[in-house]
């Protein structure tokens, strides 16, 4: 009876914290089909006009543009940088090796606001970078290779040096035994990694706001707008949108990290043996 009861307390205590997390998410989707200039609760529903809004705004078409812009070029550079470092801490011992891994890891730790006035006095401070996409892309990866960074290295050290060793003793060289071995262990890792890079570039707004310059990213348009009653339905569309957006990438992540992805990555040092011994 006593633990009929506790799995009853944990359901319902379940579904309140989910409630506390995403009712707040349901909301902001439930107003986008508001007919009220002004939102009020409860919302005078149904009307599809603000999606019509939205679509036909070509500032909105231009903020999505730049933030897949960016995150698509951010998370590429933080793709090489993140990947390398992970493999570098990873496979070789040398001073300060702790330290590096420290001080990878530490952007993502700081304050928004930190990183976003560092960055703006770096861009200001050199000539070869200036205020708008470029600075935002290098704004953004500095986060980003946190992310690529913990992904990668989590998974080199679930995975065995055996197979490393075994493919140095079937006379594989270091790119042959990086490209059968290493990398196959990786990707899905790097896949997760990617996902999670791009969709937290996406969504940034704090280091953006001091780099754009006069370049408009779509949570700067959402910031520009939310105080604006005449687009206010524009923005709740927009932000249902970039809500319903986010799962994919989310999910996808979320799956090739658990344990399914786990039994992927045994298949695939299976597969990665097999190419080598072929290849070699």
């Amino acid at each position: 009876m006593d633990r009929s009861r506790s799995r009853w307390f944990l359901r319902v205590w379940t579904w309140l914290v989910l409630l506390f997390v995403y009712f707040p998410l349901f909301t902001v989707v439930i107003y986008s089909f508001n007919k009220a200039l002004i939102p009020s609760f409860p919302p005078d529903l149904w009307t599809l006009h603000w999606f019509s809004v939205a679509f036909h705004n070509d500032q909105i078409w231009g903020a999505v543009r730049n933030s897949v812009i960016a995150g698509i070029f951010a998370t590429a550079i933080a793709l090489v940088l993140g990947s390398l470092a992970a493999f570098a801490i990873h496979r070789y011992r040398f001073f300060g090796r702790e330290t590096i891994s420290f001080a990878l890891v530490l952007p993502i730790a700081l304050p928004g606001i930190v990183t976003a006035l560092a960055l703006s006095s770096m861009v200001d401070a050199v000539s070869f970078i200036s205020f708008g996409m470029p600075a935002i892309i290098v704004g953004h990866a500095t986060f980003c290779v946190v992310v690529v960074y913990n992904n990668v290295i989590a998974r080199l050290r679930r995975s065995s040096p055996s197979v490393v060793e075994a493919s140095m003793d079937l006379g594989a060289d270091g790119v042959q035994t990086f490209r059968y071995v290493t990398l196959p262990l990786m990707r899905t890792a790097l896949v997760a990694g990617g996902l999670l890079a791009f969709g937290l570039s996406f969504d940034e707004i704090v280091v953006t706001l001091y780099l754009a310059g006069t370049k408009q990213t779509l949570p700067l348009w959402i910031l520009n707008n939310i105080t604006r009653p005449v687009n206010l339905g524009a923005v709740y569309v927009v932000a249902s949108l970039v809500l319903l957006i986010s799962i994919v990438p989310i999910t996808i992540a979320q799956r090739l990290t658990s344990e399914t992805g786990l039994m992927g990555g045994r298949k695939a040092r299976t597969d990665a043996a097999a190419s080598v011994s072929t290849a070699a």
